[in-house]
């Protein structure tokens, strides 16, 4: 395979960005909001107006001198938003689009950003694949698309703090675990073989997620995602909150909240019905923390230990 360069575009080439764009626009009208002929007729100004915007960035994949492959990152309202994805026909199934993907989400991470956003059309089934694979997840949001209004699109979020736990992970989640007056009672080694065989249940089960709040690469929070079937409320699916923690090094930051409003906004986006969480009768802080959340202490919950 030939290789390919991602470059970012500078201020003075507004005419690159224009002959990628318009190429885009002519070879894929139906996947994105502006069209070929709403943008064929801007002035110069126009394009390197887009260029010099400091709280955009623009990026081109090129091969053999050929730009093949086209991304937008814009900054806005505390979030930064994937715009104009786009590879050439002669250069799909090459990795092209991933690596362009990759490239707008580093430097969205880079700005300090909690999430990065896009809107993709549903029958663009290669495009929400790519994003799926790259950890992106339906916010619940659908328009029409600006420029044909007969097609429907979806936005797609990924948070640039919270991810799905990997295996090297396990140590630190365990740490959290049991650092506290509970924890510290029912935890053993971090590397015992046992964590990570959970670890691997947990992973390979569609309706299990164990996540981890990344900072400056370091794991600072987790939580478990489970997903509950019932008959109850006509059948709804609901999510049940476990294990949440923060890093010692981490609290009184607002984090917490964070993890918890991410946890409902997620449970919202796969069409749950509720979601419930249990705490220990003693985590009087924690149930001042889920009161204040908006939860409620509706239930009395009992555990039986079998040993």
């Amino acid at each position: 395979m030939r290789d390919i360069e991602i470059v970012r575009l500078g201020t003075d080439e507004g005419e690159r960005l224009r002959a990628v764009r318009l190429r885009a626009l002519q070879d894929e009208p139906d996947a994105f909001g502006s069209s070929y002929g709403r943008e064929v007729g801007f002035p110069p100004e126009k394009w390197a107006e887009r260029l010099a915007n400091p709280d955009g960035r623009w990026w081109v994949a090129t091969r053999d001198g050929a730009d093949v492959g086209l991304v937008c990152v814009l900054l806005e309202e505390g979030a930064a938003h994937l715009l104009s994805m786009w590879v050439a026909p002669e250069a799909r199934q090459a990795g092209v689009g991933s690596r362009l993907v990759d490239v707008a989400v580093e430097w969205a991470r880079s700005t300090g950003v909690e999430e990065i956003g896009l809107w993709a059309v549903d029958r663009n089934h290669a495009a929400r694949a790519l994003y799926a694979r790259k950890g992106f997840t339906r916010s619940g949001k659908v328009m029409a698309l600006p420029s044909n209004p007969d097609l429907m699109e979806s936005h797609y979020v990924l948070s640039l703090i919270f991810r799905q736990a990997r295996r090297e992970d396990v140590p630190a989640i365990v740490a959290m675990l049991a650092d506290d007056p509970l924890g510290a009672q029912r935890e053993g080694d971090p590397n015992d073989g046992r964590y990570l065989a959970a670890f691997d249940r947990i992973d390979a089960d569609p309706y299990d997620e164990l996540i981890v709040a990344e900072r400056d690469g370091k794991v600072v929070g987790t939580m478990q995602l489970t997903y509950l079937a019932g008959l109850s409320r006509l059948g709804a699916e609901r999510c049940q909150i476990e294990a949440v923690r923060v890093a010692a090094s981490t609290r009184g930051q607002g984090l917490g909240r964070k993890m918890i409003a991410w946890a409902i906004d997620r449970a919202r986006a796969r069409g749950c019905a509720m979601v419930q969480l249990t705490s220990d009768r003693s985590r009087t802080d924690a149930h001042r923390f889920y009161d204040g959340l908006g939860f409620t202490a509706s239930h009395v919950g009992y555990k039986l230990k079998l040993d």
